[in-house]
This record gives C-alpha cells, sequence and structure tokens, in this order.
C-alpha cells in the first residue's frame, strides 16, 4: 500500500488488532524478543541495554539517573539517557550535535576511524551538568549545561585527560583522575584547567592497562575506581584518606564466566535514594559491540564488591527506588515524519547539512550526494543506528528499508549496509543511465541482479551471536530475494564501535543525485527469515 502523503492520515493499527497478534504469540517468545532488560515481574535481566553503549558513566539528580556514552566518530554524539529506575532508559540528548574540530571529522581527506570521543565522566555540581572527555587528536573537551535536555556548550581545554575522571570535592576543590597504567590526579579550576602539574597516584600492577577511572568519596576515603580494560576486564577500587594517595588496591570483581558478564569492566557507582548501590559497567559482547550491565554492589569492609558471590548477575531483582515504573524500549524503527532525525541516528562523522533532509519531502529522508566518494568509508551523510539484539540468542535482528531511487544519476551508489572493518551493503548503482542492485562485501562487488523500476525494498538480517550478517530485496516487501553471500561481521579497534545498520548515498562520478527513503524498521527474525533459502551464502 502507498504511504499516505499527509503525516495525519498516518494511523496506527487499532489497538485491538494489537491485541490480537499479540494474544497469538505465546509470553515466553514475547519474552525472548524484547529489547529491553525489564522482566515485568520485578526482575531486570542483564545486558542492562542489548546494544553499543560502551565506557559508561551514570550519575543520579534527585529521583533521575543519567548515563553518558561512547561515541567516537559518530555524530550527533556524546548520547546522554535518562532513568528513573537504573533498568528503563530513555534519551536525553546528544551533547555534541557536530564536531568542528579538525577537517578529518568531515571526511576531508582523512577520517577518525577509532577516535574521536573517548571515555567520558559525567558530574552535576551547583546546577551545573558537566561532560568531561579527551580526543586522541585534539585534547580535551568540556561540555557544559543547565538543562541536561541541552542546549550544551562545547569548550576546547588547553590539556586533555586521558579516561578522565571528574571530582568535585566538599572542600570546594576540583580534580581530575586520568591516565592509562600510571594513574594521577590533577587539580583544575572551575574552568578544568589544570592549576599545576599531575600528580602520579598509582602505577597498575595487576597487568598493564589501568584505565576509566572514576573518583568518589565515600565515608572517609577517596576511591578511583577504574578498570584493567579488555575483554577479559577486571573492575577494581583504589582507596585512600588522602586524594594523592598512597592507594591501596582490590579487586571488586573478575568475572571470567563465559556468557554476557564475560569480562565485566569499566563503569560508575550509583547510590539510589533508598540507600541501595549499584554499579553500571560494560561487556564486549561481540560484533554489535559493548553492551551496558547493571550489577549489584555490597559494601565489604569498605570495599564495593559487585555481583553475588565474585560473580556478576543476569537476572535479578530491580533496584529500589521507591516506585516502579514502566517497560521502555529505545527507538529503532523510523518512518521519517518529523522534522527532526530521531535520538537513535548518528552520522558516520560530520553531515554535510546541504545535503540531507526531511523537509524536501514531507514523510520521507532525502539523502542528495556531494562529494565524490571512492567508497563507503569515505561518503558523507551515511546515516548509522545500533542494532539491538534480543533476550534469546537464535533470534537475529532484522532491518527493512523502502527506497525511492527515481532520481539517482549515474555513478550514484545507494542502499544498506552493515559497517564495521569489514563491512557489507546492499545498493542500488547506476551506470549509462541504468540502474542495477549490488551486493558488495568488504569493497568487493559479490554480486549483482537487474533492476528496472524505481521503488526498492532492502533487507539485511544480522546475528550477533553468529557473527553474520546477510542481504536480501524485494519488488513488493513480500518476497525478498537474497543476494550475495554473508559478511563475517568483526569488532574491529580500528573501528572502535559496535556495527552499524547504514542508510547511504554517494556519488563515485558527479554529484546532485538523490534518492528518499520513506522508512527504516527493524524487528526480529521470524522462522521464515531465518530460513529463508540462500542463493550464495549460509543461513543464519
Amino acid at each position: 500500500m502507498p504511504k499516505p502523503s499527509s503525516p495525519a492520515r498516518r494511523m496506527r493499527p487499532p489497538i485491538f488488532l494489537w491485541l490480537c497478534l499479540l494474544a497469538a504469540v505465546p509470553a515466553a517468545s514475547l519474552q525472548a524478543q524484547k529489547t529491553h532488560s525489564d522482566n515485568g515481574d520485578g526482575t531486570y535481566t542483564n545486558p542492562l541495554i542489548a546494544a553499543d553503549f560502551p565506557d559508561p558513566d551514570v550519575i543520579r539528580v534527585g529521583d533521575t539517573y543519567y548515563m553518558v556514552s561512547t561515541t567516537m566518530f559518530v555524530f550527533p554524539g556524546v548520547p546522554l539517557l535518562r532513568s528513573h529506575d537504573l533498568v528503563n532508559w530513555e534519551y536525553c540528548s546528544n551533547a555534541v550535535p557536530r564536531f568542528d574540530f579538525g577537517r578529518c571529522y568531515d571526511l576531508d581527506s582523512c577520517n577518525r576511524y577509532g577516535h574521536g570521543q573517548w571515555a567520558t565522566s559525567l558530574k552535576y555540581h551547583q546546577g551545573k551538568f558537566y561532560l568531561l572527555f579527551i580526543t586522541l587528536n585534539e585534547g580535551g573537551f568540556m561540555c557544559t549545561a543547565t538543562n541536561p535536555e541541552g542546549p550544551w556548550k562545547i569548550t576546547h581545554l588547553p590539556k586533555g585527560f586521558y579516561d578522565p575522571g571528574l571530582f568535585f570535592d566538599d572542600n570546594g576543590k576540583i580534580y581530575v583522575a586520568q591516565g592509562y597504567n600510571k594513574l594521577s590526579i590533577t587539580e583544575v579550576d572551575s574552568n578544568l584547567v589544570a592549576r599545576g602539574p599531575d600528580s602520579l597516584v598509582y602505577v597498575g600492577d595487576i597487568r598493564r592497562g589501568l584505565e576509566g577511572t572514576h573518583v568518589y568519596k565515600i565515608g572517609g576515603y577517596y576511591y578511583l575506581y577504574c578498570t584493567y580494560g579488555g575483554r577479559d576486564g577486571i573492575q577494581v577500587a583504589l582507596r585512600s584518606k588522602n586524594i594523592y594517595g598512597p592507594y591501596e588496591q582490590k579487586i571488586v570483581i573478575r568475572d571470567t564466566t563465559r556468557g554476557v558478564n564475560f569480562g565485566v569492566h569499566q563503569g560508575a557507582l550509583i547510590q539510589t535514594q533508598k540507600g541501595e548501590w549499584w554499579t553500571i559497567l560494560f561487556v564486549d559482547s561481540g560484533p554489535f559491540g559493548r553492551f551496558p550491565s547493571l550489577q549489584p554492589v555490597t559494601w565489604t569492609d569498605g570495599w564495593p564488591m559487585v555481583g553475588v558471590d565474585g560473580k556478576g548477575v543476569i537476572t535479578y531483582k530491580r533496584p529500589d527506588v521507591g516506585k516502579t515504573y514502566p517497560a521502555t524500549d529505545l527507538p529503532t524503527s523510523d518512518e521519517f515524519n518529523g522534522k527532526v532525525l530521531g535520538m537513535q541516528w548518528g552520522w558516520n562523522h560530520n553531515p554535510d547539512p546541504a545535503h540531507w533532509s526531511l523537509t524536501q519531502r514531507p514523510g520521507f529522508l532525502r539523502l542528495t550526494t556531494g562529494a565524490i566518494a571512492a567508497s563507503l568509508r569515505e561518503a558523507r551523510n551515511t546515516l548509522t543506528q545500533r542494532p539491538f539484539t534480543y533476550y534469546a540468542p537464535s533470534i537475529p535482528t532484522v532491518a527493512v528499508t523502502k527506497m525511492e531511487t527515481g532520481k539517482m544519476m549515474d555513478g550514484d551508489i545507494a542502499g544498506m549496509a552493515v559497517f564495521q572493518d569489514p563491512y557489507a551493503f546492499i545498493a542500488v548503482r547506476q551506470a549509462a543511465g541504468r540502474k542495477e542492485l549490488i551486493m558488495v562485501n568488504n569493497g568487493r562487488t559479490i554480486d549483482s541482479a537487474a533492476f528496472a523500476g524505481s521503488t526498492i525494498w532492502l533487507r539485511t538480517i544480522a546475528s550477533n551471536t553468529k557473527g553474520k550478517a546477510v542481504f536480501a530485496y524485494s519488488l513488493d516487501n513480500k518476497t525478498f530475494v537474497p543476494l550475495g553471500d554473508s559478511l563475517s561481521m568483526r569488532f574491529s579497534l580500528s573501528i572502535f564501535t559496535g556495527n552499524k545498520f547504514c542508510l547511504f548515498n554517494y556519488a563515485t562520478q558527479s554529484a546532485g543525485g538523490y534518492v528518499d527513503i520513506d522508512w527504516f524498521r527493524v524487528h526480529p527474525g521470524t522462522a521464515e527469515e531465518n530460513n529463508d533459502p540462500k542463493k550464495n551464502n549460509k543461513q543464519l
């Protein structure tokens, strides 16, 4: 059915239809297909968010919790999420809409893959929110706002702090903990400018890689809450009566049990308004990236011990925050009906605002080609989104988009990708006035098919568990035809973010062609999709 031209005509199905559909699905199946960790019975299941939200720092302001994460070279970036119960989260803001501190962020003959914004420290002090982060190439940055929804002011600092932990002491002084393996404390002024030299306070002695420091003052002790990073990460606490040490060290969790908690590490300590202590750390969780994990904390002899009996919990009782809040899902699908993009989207490097629009054709995302690009890696205005897993390993994630291609120009390539290193995509390519469908796997065209129309539906099915993604197309959104082989997804440090779903249109000859993307929809894989016969690729 054609999409209505007026947003007012886009009506949701009647509620009784939804209820009938839900009634036809077993409860256990619905539970497995959810993308939130709330089980609806007073418990939750890790991962806390089944998607790429690494390096979390979390604070509580009144009865609201805020969490910041890492997006590196994706903008709008530096996402701030909000929750009232530590289990159910929603987007609050993207603190950095774009990063205008170097041409590499515009993909201008260079890039910032594997670089950009790294682990961020989040604090609230005297009515103001602070974000402090470093980029390895450009140095240190501070973002401030009185309203967490923004606007945020970004300031380039004269000195950068690696994996910073900002701390406002109760005596009015301000410090930053920082460093890789050699941890230092630096006193700073109210603008986070260093007042003096760094003071070395601890050298990692379990193994190399002590980092990700956050600072707390609890019960008369200063605590440096850190990680020895890696896939088998170790979370430790250092404590001292003096901010400058000497510090003693304690492993608070070292869980190498294969599964959702393997190597849980790096994050924040949080106390609820009811006095409970919790921590949000993350786990390297496969090609989809690094997933946050919510773990209980028990204070033992003055140490914040994580999990239960030395192991991370998987299903556990929800934190006591004094109220019960409904389960929520972070958005994924998008009809492109608004005038601004949803906060789940981010551009691969800074976008060129002159070459994309939600208003030139209301109800559609228009991507117009700009600078010439040799490949998807160099293409500006590639729109990306984190894929979510489901709480059953056998269920893959399916993304489908509807695209209108009638205004493409020769040399244009437009489609949908799964992007990391390696990457793959299915796309429409125009040459000599004719179109064809192609599947490209890591820069090499694997397969092609004739395409004489204008409207096309493109699909990818990606399994975080099996590490595979496959691609297909349809002329009617009913029958999908597989194309090409399967992408073997990886989490490569050359990119350093999880695999992303991407929508793109780039020119290899001349600029000016465009495609209109009607919608992008994500759902759990069905039995039919999972067993779709593959022409050249293996089944997921």
